[in-house]
């Protein structure tokens, strides 16, 4: 996708389409912090200007619900508006299967820049505090879409060499920074469970603490590499800081 990812390109997509997947047991599963299981209809397709979308639909793999995704030369997200405080941030859960990576990719690199998996995370914040490229960047968006960017974007990304707890930042914005929680090949076409202490890790990345989160989404893109990447999301769930545990 160009490496400007989900909240710069999604944010200049076409309307967001409900997915047919909305009442599906994946979309049923997934629970962010007040919301109920009541909610599914909130997760959007995101089309971008000029590629391929991504073809997702609901799936049942190796007895889980999941969402199912194929990149051909491909991009587009599939998001869930949000709202939760800062004060409220507390774990997320999410799950993926990839089978194989994207020999040819590196997250790093403007040209390059695929991914078999992406869990994304926008948050506001001060935006006095942002540089006058991203001020620009930020505005040209609003003037295109009527949305801004994100003053924070978190990646949670699958990294082809670096190791877990590396950083990796957007080559076109500093405000898009990937987290790497899984690397190389040893991991393959299995599911991997992961929860995350999303203050805590967006703390470590950008280094101030949060602000609300705005937006959570899913992204497969194989479009700068001309390849073919398939993948599997488990349902995501977000706990709130006060609350009681997730079943």
């Amino acid at each position: 996708m160009g490496a400007v990812a989900i909240w710069l390109a999604g944010c200049a997509s076409t309307p967001g389409a409900v997915l047919p997947l909305s009442n599906s047991p994946w979309a049923q599963a997934s629970l962010f912090a007040s919301e109920t299981p009541s909610a599914p209809e909130l997760w959007e397709h995101q089309k971008l200007p000029g590629k391929t979308p991504v073809q997702f639909h609901s799936a049942r793999v190796d007895g889980r619900d999941a969402l199912a995704a194929t990149a051909v030369a491909a991009a587009s997200v599939v998001r869930h508006r949000v709202r939760i405080e800062p004060d409220e941030l507390g774990s997320l859960r999410f799950s993926w299967k990839v089978p194989q990576l994207i020999a040819s990719a590196d997250m790093a690199l403007r040209d390059a820049d695929d991914s078999p998996v992406r869990v994304i995370l926008a948050f506001e914040g001060d935006r006095r505090r942002l540089s006058a490229r991203d001020t620009m960047l930020s505005d040209l968006m609003r003037t295109l879409t009527g949305e801004e960017m994100p003053y924070a974007t978190l990646m949670y990304v699958w990294c082809n060499k670096r190791e877990p707890g590396s950083v990796i930042h957007n080559p076109r914005t500093d405000r898009i920074r990937k987290l790497v929680v899984e690397s190389g090949s040893t991991r393959l076409d299995r599911w991997l469970d992961y929860e995350r202490d999303v203050r805590a890790d967006y703390e470590r990345v950008f280094g101030e603490p949060p602000g609300a989160l705005v937006g959570i989404a899913l992204m497969t893109d194989s479009d700068n590499t001309r390849t073919t990447t398939r993948a599997w999301y488990g349902p995501l769930r977000m706990q709130s800081a006060s609350a009681d545990p997730l079943p």
